[in-house]
């Protein structure tokens, strides 16, 4: 499950459940820590970092397939994880240390920033392949973090992206070998760690307005 950790200002939400798939138990834990993040008063910066080949899978197929039932629910806690990422109060990268897939790729465009291993891994948007549309919390997510080329180039084709390519349409803004990928995404938002926070957040709020209203509680399906 994710778990928090704290280094003076850095703080780091590591994801260490193999493929970091949203179980309801995974959307529990992220839940709780971004509202402890959210609530603090502390100096703090965010990253969040997944082990072994996956930075995250997203859609938690086996539990929906035996819940099929509570699909609207479950979306709907997703939309709320990454609204409340989108608007989080501190600074955000996403450490994208392997696979990045469907609703772990959106997981990591829910950040302010995104730095790529370069050496293994794909950011990929396969809805098209798999015949599961994008909500319109999920579209205007990634409507509001991509430019039109890239939406295109990703959300339409389903290409697997490596590191460069995704450099290169935007999709991440850094990319750093496996040994340095934490500290080159920690560089990046240490900086901005002493930012106001009420001040962060309702630039955020404004600034992602479309996508937080589009993720809201009964806009899931």
């Amino acid at each position: 499950m994710p778990a928090l950790t704290k280094d003076g200002a850095i703080w780091t939400i590591t994801l260490d459940d193999g493929e970091n798939r949203f179980s309801p138990e995974f959307l529990d834990t992220m839940d709780g820590l971004l509202d402890e993040i959210a609530t603090s008063d502390e100096a703090a910066a965010l990253v969040t970092v997944g082990t072994g080949k996956f930075y995250s899978n997203g859609l938690d197929l086996e539990w929906l397939g035996a819940n099929g039932d509570k699909l609207a629910e479950y979306v709907e806690r997703i939309h709320a994880m990454y609204s409340k990422l989108l608007t989080l109060p501190v600074a955000t990268v996403a450490a994208v240390n392997g696979h990045a897939f469907g609703g772990g790729a959106m997981l990591a465009m829910a950040h302010d920033f995104r730095v790529m291993r370069e050496d293994r891994g794909f950011f990929c948007l396969p809805e098209a392949d798999i015949q599961i549309p994008f909500t319109e919390g999920m579209n205007a997510l990634l409507q509001a973090k991509l430019t039109p080329q890239a939406q295109v180039a990703t959300m339409t084709t389903g290409a697997r992206l490596g590191a460069a390519e995704a450099l290169a349409r935007g999709v991440v803004d850094a990319v750093a070998s496996e040994q340095d990928l934490v500290t080159v995404a920690s560089q990046r938002v240490a900086g901005l760690a002493g930012k106001h926070r009420p001040t962060l957040s309702t630039i955020k709020q404004r600034m992602f307005a479309t996508a937080v209203a589009a993720l809201a509680p009964g806009t899931a399906l």
